[in-house]
Protein backbone atom coordinates (compact mmCIF):
# COMPACT_ATOMS: atom_id res chain seq x y z
CA UNK A 1 0.00 0.00 0.00
CA UNK A 2 1.35 3.39 -0.97
CA UNK A 3 2.35 5.75 1.82
CA UNK A 4 -0.33 8.39 2.37
CA UNK A 5 1.83 10.76 4.45
CA UNK A 6 1.99 14.16 2.82
CA UNK A 7 -0.65 13.24 0.21
CA UNK A 8 -2.34 16.08 -1.60
CA UNK A 9 -5.77 15.67 -0.04
CA UNK A 10 -9.09 17.08 -1.18
CA UNK A 11 -10.88 18.77 1.67
CA UNK A 12 -14.35 17.30 2.21
CA UNK A 13 -14.08 14.83 -0.68
CA UNK A 14 -14.94 11.14 -0.26
CA UNK A 15 -14.16 8.36 -2.72
CA UNK A 16 -16.50 5.37 -2.92
CA UNK A 17 -15.38 2.27 -4.83
CA UNK A 18 -17.93 -0.20 -6.15
CA UNK A 19 -16.55 -3.69 -5.48
CA UNK A 20 -19.59 -5.87 -6.01
CA UNK A 21 -20.37 -8.00 -9.04
CA UNK A 22 -19.32 -11.47 -10.09
CA UNK A 23 -17.13 -10.87 -13.16
CA UNK A 24 -18.66 -13.78 -15.09
CA UNK A 25 -17.01 -12.84 -18.40
CA UNK A 26 -13.63 -13.75 -16.89
CA UNK A 27 -14.68 -17.25 -15.83
CA UNK A 28 -13.08 -19.65 -14.89
CA UNK A 29 -10.47 -17.43 -13.24
CA UNK A 30 -13.12 -15.09 -11.82
CA UNK A 31 -15.45 -17.02 -9.51
CA UNK A 32 -18.34 -16.12 -7.25
CA UNK A 33 -16.12 -16.50 -4.17
CA UNK A 34 -13.33 -14.31 -5.65
CA UNK A 35 -14.49 -12.20 -8.62
CA UNK A 36 -12.20 -10.22 -10.86
CA UNK A 37 -11.85 -7.11 -8.65
CA UNK A 38 -10.02 -9.27 -6.09
CA UNK A 39 -7.68 -10.94 -8.62
CA UNK A 40 -4.18 -10.05 -9.80
CA UNK A 41 -5.07 -9.82 -13.48
CA UNK A 42 -2.78 -7.02 -14.68
CA UNK A 43 -0.10 -6.75 -12.02
CA UNK A 44 1.23 -8.04 -8.73
CA UNK A 45 -1.79 -7.00 -6.66
CA UNK A 46 -5.54 -7.05 -7.03
CA UNK A 47 -7.49 -4.58 -9.11
CA UNK A 48 -9.19 -3.33 -5.93
CA UNK A 49 -5.84 -2.51 -4.33
CA UNK A 50 -4.70 -0.85 -7.57
CA UNK A 51 -7.83 1.32 -7.53
CA UNK A 52 -7.25 2.43 -3.94
CA UNK A 53 -3.59 3.23 -4.57
CA UNK A 54 -4.58 5.22 -7.66
CA UNK A 55 -6.52 7.72 -5.51
CA UNK A 56 -4.30 7.79 -2.40
CA UNK A 57 -2.27 10.77 -3.66
CA UNK A 58 -5.54 12.74 -3.51
CA UNK A 59 -7.60 11.25 -0.68
CA UNK A 60 -6.41 9.46 2.49
CA UNK A 61 -7.73 6.04 3.46
CA UNK A 62 -9.99 7.61 6.08
CA UNK A 63 -12.09 9.06 3.25
CA UNK A 64 -12.03 6.04 0.93
CA UNK A 65 -15.04 3.72 1.18
CA UNK A 66 -15.57 0.33 -0.48
CA UNK A 67 -19.10 -0.77 -1.37
CA UNK A 68 -19.57 -4.53 -1.53
CA UNK A 69 -21.82 -7.42 -0.57
CA UNK A 70 -21.67 -9.45 2.66
CA UNK A 71 -19.92 -12.39 0.97
CA UNK A 72 -17.04 -10.20 -0.20
CA UNK A 73 -16.62 -7.88 2.80
CA UNK A 74 -14.01 -10.23 4.38
CA UNK A 75 -11.99 -10.13 1.13
CA UNK A 76 -12.03 -6.32 1.17
CA UNK A 77 -10.77 -6.33 4.78
CA UNK A 78 -8.08 -8.89 3.89
CA UNK A 79 -6.77 -6.96 0.89
CA UNK A 80 -7.06 -3.52 2.53
CA UNK A 81 -6.05 -4.18 6.15
CA UNK A 82 -5.46 -0.46 6.87
CA UNK A 83 -8.91 0.60 5.68
CA UNK A 84 -11.10 1.61 8.67
CA UNK A 85 -13.70 -1.16 9.19
CA UNK A 86 -16.56 1.35 9.05
CA UNK A 87 -15.41 2.30 5.55
CA UNK A 88 -16.47 -1.10 4.22
CA UNK A 89 -20.10 -0.37 3.35
CA UNK A 90 -22.08 -3.58 2.90
CA UNK A 91 -25.24 -3.74 0.80
CA UNK A 92 -27.37 -6.65 2.07
CA UNK A 93 -28.15 -7.98 -1.43
CA UNK A 94 -27.61 -6.86 -5.05
CA UNK A 95 -30.05 -4.12 -6.02
CA UNK A 96 -28.12 -2.35 -8.79
CA UNK A 97 -25.83 0.65 -8.63
CA UNK A 98 -28.50 3.28 -7.91
CA UNK A 99 -29.63 1.96 -4.50
CA UNK A 100 -26.04 1.07 -3.61
CA UNK A 101 -24.69 4.56 -4.34
CA UNK A 102 -27.74 6.25 -2.86
CA UNK A 103 -27.28 4.34 0.39
CA UNK A 104 -23.58 5.24 0.46
CA UNK A 105 -24.37 8.94 -0.08
CA UNK A 106 -26.99 8.91 2.68
CA UNK A 107 -24.63 7.14 5.09
CA UNK A 108 -21.88 9.65 4.35
CA UNK A 109 -24.28 12.54 4.86
CA UNK A 110 -25.43 11.06 8.18
CA UNK A 111 -21.76 10.79 9.27
CA UNK A 112 -20.60 14.23 8.15
CA UNK A 113 -23.71 16.40 8.25
CA UNK A 114 -22.19 18.35 5.32
CA UNK A 115 -24.37 18.45 2.19
CA UNK A 116 -21.62 20.22 0.21
CA UNK A 117 -19.08 17.41 0.66
CA UNK A 118 -18.18 15.80 -2.69
CA UNK A 119 -18.59 12.08 -3.31
CA UNK A 120 -16.64 10.48 -6.15
CA UNK A 121 -17.77 7.03 -7.32
CA UNK A 122 -15.32 4.64 -9.03
CA UNK A 123 -15.23 0.96 -9.99
CA UNK A 124 -12.81 -1.53 -8.43
CA UNK A 125 -12.28 -3.61 -11.58
CA UNK A 126 -10.99 -1.15 -14.19
CA UNK A 127 -7.52 -0.58 -15.60
CA UNK A 128 -6.19 3.00 -15.84
CA UNK A 129 -2.77 3.27 -17.42
CA UNK A 130 -2.41 7.08 -17.30
CA UNK A 131 -2.80 7.63 -13.60
CA UNK A 132 -1.71 11.28 -13.55
CA UNK A 133 -4.38 12.14 -16.12
CA UNK A 134 -6.89 10.14 -14.07
CA UNK A 135 -6.17 12.21 -10.97
CA UNK A 136 -6.39 15.41 -13.04
CA UNK A 137 -9.83 14.28 -14.19
CA UNK A 138 -10.90 13.68 -10.59
CA UNK A 139 -9.69 17.15 -9.60
CA UNK A 140 -11.78 18.64 -12.41
CA UNK A 141 -14.81 16.48 -11.58
CA UNK A 142 -14.74 17.55 -7.93
CA UNK A 143 -14.50 21.21 -8.92
CA UNK A 144 -17.42 20.98 -11.34
CA UNK A 145 -19.49 19.05 -8.77
CA UNK A 146 -18.94 21.85 -6.24
CA UNK A 147 -20.55 24.18 -8.79
CA UNK A 148 -23.77 22.21 -8.53
CA UNK A 149 -23.43 19.72 -11.38
CA UNK A 150 -23.63 15.95 -11.35
CA UNK A 151 -20.45 14.98 -13.17
CA UNK A 152 -19.37 11.97 -15.17
CA UNK A 153 -15.96 11.20 -16.67
CA UNK A 154 -16.00 10.24 -20.35
CA UNK A 155 -13.29 8.51 -22.34
CA UNK A 156 -12.37 9.95 -25.74
CA UNK A 157 -13.12 6.89 -27.92
CA UNK A 158 -10.25 5.28 -29.78
CA UNK A 159 -12.54 3.20 -32.03
CA UNK A 160 -16.29 2.49 -32.48
CA UNK A 161 -16.80 0.10 -29.57
CA UNK A 162 -20.30 -1.43 -29.40
CA UNK A 163 -19.91 -2.84 -25.89
CA UNK A 164 -19.87 0.53 -24.08
CA UNK A 165 -22.47 3.17 -23.38
CA UNK A 166 -21.83 6.65 -24.82
CA UNK A 167 -22.22 10.19 -23.49
CA UNK A 168 -23.00 13.02 -25.91
CA UNK A 169 -21.67 16.44 -24.94
CA UNK A 170 -23.60 19.68 -25.30
CA UNK A 171 -22.50 23.27 -24.55
CA UNK A 172 -19.09 23.89 -22.96
CA UNK A 173 -18.75 24.80 -19.30
CA UNK A 174 -15.87 26.82 -17.83
CA UNK A 175 -12.71 24.69 -17.68
CA UNK A 176 -11.93 23.16 -14.29
CA UNK A 177 -8.45 22.19 -13.03
CA UNK A 178 -7.13 22.79 -16.57
CA UNK A 179 -9.62 20.27 -17.99
CA UNK A 180 -12.40 20.85 -20.51
CA UNK A 181 -15.94 20.36 -19.24
CA UNK A 182 -19.26 20.17 -21.08
CA UNK A 183 -22.92 19.85 -20.31
CA UNK A 184 -24.36 16.42 -21.16
CA UNK A 185 -26.92 16.17 -23.95
CA UNK A 186 -27.81 12.50 -23.47
CA UNK A 187 -26.66 9.00 -22.59
CA UNK A 188 -26.92 6.20 -25.17
CA UNK A 189 -26.64 2.53 -24.28
CA UNK A 190 -24.50 0.12 -26.31
CA UNK A 191 -25.13 1.14 -29.95
CA UNK A 192 -24.91 -1.03 -33.08
CA UNK A 193 -21.68 -0.71 -35.05
CA UNK A 194 -22.92 1.77 -37.66
CA UNK A 195 -24.21 4.12 -35.00
CA UNK A 196 -21.03 3.76 -32.94
CA UNK A 197 -19.04 4.73 -36.04
CA UNK A 198 -21.17 7.85 -36.39
CA UNK A 199 -20.64 8.70 -32.73
CA UNK A 200 -16.85 8.46 -32.99
CA UNK A 201 -16.73 10.41 -36.26
CA UNK A 202 -18.75 13.27 -34.76
CA UNK A 203 -16.23 13.98 -31.99
CA UNK A 204 -19.09 14.73 -29.58
CA UNK A 205 -19.42 11.35 -27.90
CA UNK A 206 -17.41 9.68 -25.13
CA UNK A 207 -17.36 6.21 -23.64
CA UNK A 208 -19.23 6.02 -20.36
CA UNK A 209 -16.83 4.93 -17.59
CA UNK A 210 -19.42 4.86 -14.83
CA UNK A 211 -17.24 7.29 -12.81
CA UNK A 212 -19.25 10.06 -11.16
CA UNK A 213 -18.87 13.04 -8.84
CA UNK A 214 -21.60 14.95 -6.99
CA UNK A 215 -22.21 16.70 -3.72
CA UNK A 216 -23.98 14.64 -1.08
CA UNK A 217 -26.85 17.10 -1.00
CA UNK A 218 -27.09 17.23 -4.78
CA UNK A 219 -27.31 13.49 -5.34
CA UNK A 220 -29.78 13.00 -2.48
CA UNK A 221 -31.98 15.71 -4.00
CA UNK A 222 -31.87 13.80 -7.30
CA UNK A 223 -32.94 10.60 -5.52
CA UNK A 224 -35.85 12.43 -3.91
CA UNK A 225 -36.92 13.79 -7.31
CA UNK A 226 -36.23 10.86 -9.63
CA UNK A 227 -36.49 7.82 -7.35
CA UNK A 228 -38.71 8.89 -4.43
CA UNK A 229 -39.75 5.34 -3.47
CA UNK A 230 -36.13 4.17 -3.45
CA UNK A 231 -35.14 7.19 -1.37
CA UNK A 232 -37.85 6.44 1.19
CA UNK A 233 -36.49 2.91 1.58
CA UNK A 234 -32.92 4.22 1.84
CA UNK A 235 -33.91 6.55 4.68
CA UNK A 236 -35.08 3.51 6.64
CA UNK A 237 -31.73 1.80 5.86
CA UNK A 238 -29.74 4.83 7.11
CA UNK A 239 -31.99 6.43 9.75
CA UNK A 240 -31.15 9.87 11.11
CA UNK A 241 -31.52 8.71 14.71
CA UNK A 242 -30.07 5.70 16.55
CA UNK A 243 -32.61 3.22 15.20
CA UNK A 244 -31.27 0.04 13.60
CA UNK A 245 -31.38 -0.19 9.81
CA UNK A 246 -34.64 -1.71 8.52
CA UNK A 247 -33.45 -4.57 6.32
CA UNK A 248 -36.96 -5.17 5.01
CA UNK A 249 -36.74 -1.73 3.40
CA UNK A 250 -33.75 -2.85 1.33
CA UNK A 251 -35.52 -5.98 0.13
CA UNK A 252 -38.47 -3.85 -1.00
CA UNK A 253 -36.27 -1.96 -3.49
CA UNK A 254 -36.61 -2.83 -7.18
CA UNK A 255 -33.10 -3.11 -8.71
CA UNK A 256 -32.08 -0.21 -10.96
CA UNK A 257 -28.82 1.20 -12.26
CA UNK A 258 -27.55 4.70 -11.52
CA UNK A 259 -27.53 5.45 -15.26
CA UNK A 260 -31.21 4.61 -15.75
CA UNK A 261 -32.45 5.79 -12.37
CA UNK A 262 -30.56 9.08 -12.03
CA UNK A 263 -28.29 10.01 -14.95
CA UNK A 264 -30.92 9.72 -17.68
CA UNK A 265 -33.35 11.83 -15.60
CA UNK A 266 -31.08 14.47 -14.07
CA UNK A 267 -31.27 18.04 -15.33
CA UNK A 268 -27.78 19.39 -14.68
CA UNK A 269 -25.22 16.87 -15.91
CA UNK A 270 -21.62 17.57 -16.91
CA UNK A 271 -18.91 15.44 -18.52
CA UNK A 272 -15.11 15.69 -18.25
CA UNK A 273 -13.60 14.14 -21.41
CA UNK A 274 -10.16 12.56 -21.11
CA UNK A 275 -7.79 9.87 -22.38
CA UNK A 276 -6.80 7.62 -19.49
CA UNK A 277 -5.58 4.43 -21.11
CA UNK A 278 -8.80 2.98 -19.68
CA UNK A 279 -10.39 -0.45 -19.89
CA UNK A 280 -13.16 -2.09 -17.91
CA UNK A 281 -11.61 -5.53 -18.63
CA UNK A 282 -14.95 -6.71 -19.94
CA UNK A 283 -13.64 -10.12 -21.01
CA UNK A 284 -10.61 -12.20 -21.91
CA UNK A 285 -10.15 -10.42 -25.26
CA UNK A 286 -9.83 -7.07 -23.47
CA UNK A 287 -7.20 -8.54 -21.17
CA UNK A 288 -5.25 -9.83 -24.16
CA UNK A 289 -5.33 -6.37 -25.73
CA UNK A 290 -3.98 -4.68 -22.58
CA UNK A 291 -1.17 -7.02 -21.49
CA UNK A 292 2.17 -7.09 -23.31
CA UNK A 293 2.63 -9.95 -25.75
CA UNK A 294 5.63 -11.77 -27.20
CA UNK A 295 6.90 -11.63 -30.76
CA UNK A 296 4.00 -13.80 -31.94
CA UNK A 297 1.44 -11.61 -30.20
CA UNK A 298 0.78 -14.21 -27.53
CA UNK A 299 0.07 -13.08 -23.97
CA UNK A 300 1.29 -15.80 -21.62
CA UNK A 301 0.37 -15.14 -17.99
CA UNK A 302 3.08 -15.10 -15.34
CA UNK A 303 3.70 -18.57 -13.96
CA UNK A 304 2.20 -20.29 -17.00
CA UNK A 305 4.26 -22.98 -18.75
CA UNK A 306 3.47 -22.83 -22.44
CA UNK A 307 5.00 -24.42 -25.53
CA UNK A 308 3.45 -23.38 -28.83
CA UNK A 309 3.98 -24.18 -32.50
CA UNK A 310 2.36 -21.93 -35.10
CA UNK A 311 0.50 -20.18 -32.28
CA UNK A 312 -0.18 -16.43 -32.58
CA UNK A 313 -2.31 -13.68 -31.02
CA UNK A 314 -3.53 -15.92 -28.21
CA UNK A 315 -3.97 -15.46 -24.48
CA UNK A 316 -2.65 -18.43 -22.50
CA UNK A 317 -3.18 -18.65 -18.76
CA UNK A 318 -2.55 -21.72 -16.61
CA UNK A 319 -1.50 -23.02 -13.23
CA UNK A 320 0.78 -26.03 -12.74
CA UNK A 321 0.16 -28.00 -15.89
CA UNK A 322 2.06 -27.46 -19.13
CA UNK A 323 -0.12 -25.96 -21.87
CA UNK A 324 0.94 -27.03 -25.38
CA UNK A 325 -0.67 -25.55 -28.49
CA UNK A 326 -0.36 -26.14 -32.23
CA UNK A 327 -1.86 -24.06 -35.01
CA UNK A 328 -3.86 -21.66 -32.85
CA UNK A 329 -4.69 -18.13 -33.99
CA UNK A 330 -6.62 -15.59 -31.93
CA UNK A 331 -7.66 -18.00 -29.19
CA UNK A 332 -8.19 -17.83 -25.43
CA UNK A 333 -6.92 -20.76 -23.33
CA UNK A 334 -7.46 -20.55 -19.56
CA UNK A 335 -6.68 -23.51 -17.29
CA UNK A 336 -7.46 -23.20 -13.56
CA UNK A 337 -6.85 -26.84 -12.62
CA UNK A 338 -10.52 -27.72 -12.13
CA UNK A 339 -11.77 -26.07 -15.34
CA UNK A 340 -10.42 -25.43 -18.84
CA UNK A 341 -11.79 -22.72 -21.12
CA UNK A 342 -10.97 -22.66 -24.85
CA UNK A 343 -12.65 -20.23 -27.26
CA UNK A 344 -11.85 -17.73 -30.02
CA UNK A 345 -11.09 -14.15 -28.94
CA UNK A 346 -14.00 -13.07 -31.13
CA UNK A 347 -16.40 -15.05 -28.91
CA UNK A 348 -15.04 -13.74 -25.60
CA UNK A 349 -18.36 -12.09 -24.66
CA UNK A 350 -20.07 -15.48 -24.84
CA UNK A 351 -18.39 -16.58 -21.61
CA UNK A 352 -21.32 -15.05 -19.71
CA UNK A 353 -23.70 -17.29 -21.67
CA UNK A 354 -21.47 -20.24 -20.84
CA UNK A 355 -21.69 -19.41 -17.14
CA UNK A 356 -25.48 -19.31 -17.42
CA UNK A 357 -25.40 -22.74 -19.04
CA UNK A 358 -23.22 -24.13 -16.24
CA UNK A 359 -25.70 -22.76 -13.72
CA UNK A 360 -28.64 -24.25 -15.63
CA UNK A 361 -26.94 -27.65 -15.54
CA UNK A 362 -26.44 -27.46 -11.78
CA UNK A 363 -22.64 -27.13 -11.96
CA UNK A 364 -22.54 -24.57 -9.15
CA UNK A 365 -19.26 -25.94 -7.77
CA UNK A 366 -17.49 -24.50 -10.80
CA UNK A 367 -18.96 -21.03 -10.40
Amino acid sequence: MADTLGCETFEHVHVTILAGGSGTRLWPHSRRSRPKQFLNLVGQQSMLVDTVERVLPLVPLERIHVLTGPEHAPLVAEQLPDLPPDNIMVEPSPKGTAPCLGLAALRLFRRTGRPHDVMISLHADHVVQREDRFRDALRAAAAVARNGHIVTIGIIPAYPETGFGYIERADPLPPAANQDAFRVARFTEKPPLERAQQFVASGRFYWNTGYFAWTLGGILDEFRRSLPEVYAHLERMAPADDRAPALDAWEAITPITIDVGIMERANDLAVIPCDLGWSDIGGWAALHDILPGNAEGNVVADGTRHVGIDTANCLIQGTDRLIATVGLEGMIVVDTGDALLVLPKSRAQDVSALVRELRARGLEDYL
